[in-house]
């Protein structure tokens, strides 16, 4: 529960002033133009009018704060979040927020040794060179820990 809630910590707070007025639309609909007149169709209840209706605003509604999240993850992975904001707002049946979470790039780190923020897919920094991460001792390409031999090169690892 508390990754959700790191999650939802992400999300602008504009985006969730839109979904409030999304809401705060769809109540005054129903309180304004529903409830007062209830010349219902078919005899349907206008509870279930209610329920039947707030299907869009939930959609509009999740689909706004998936943007939001969206622009400022790409933001703080140092990717170009307007380019992926427009992609996951534009591309219909939310494919645009499919490929962002296929195609997002790790999160960014504080080197150790300079302090300069780095992209997550980098093994070295690049202001100062320093390894991000542990490296083959012939090619310099990152391993992970565990690993016995280089996948670049084939060399054989120190254990440890």
């Amino acid at each position: 529960m508390n990754r959700i809630w790191e999650a939802f910590k992400v999300i602008p707070l504009a985006a969730w002033l839109v979904v409030a007025v999304i809401w705060v639309g769809m109540a005054a609909v129903v309180l304004l133009e529903v409830v007062p007149g209830q010349h219902l169709s078919g005899g349907q209840d206008w509870a279930e009018m209610i329920v039947v209706g707030s299907f869009l605003p939930v959609f509009f509604s999740a689909h706004v704060l998936l943007v939001g999240y969206i622009n400022a993850d790409a933001r703080r992975r140092g990717m170009r979040y307007v380019l992926w904001t427009l992609l996951a707002l534009f591309v219909p049946f939310t494919v645009g927020v499919l490929i962002y979470f296929l195609m997002r790039d790790g999160l960014m780190r504080e080197c150790p040794r300079c302090s300069t923020m780095v992209s997550g897919k980098f093994a070295f920094c690049a202001k100062c060179g320093n390894a991000l991460t542990e490296t083959c001792s012939n090619c310099r390409r990152a391993v992970e820990p565990g690993w016995s031999h280089c996948p670049g090169c084939g060399n054989g690892l120190r254990a440890g």
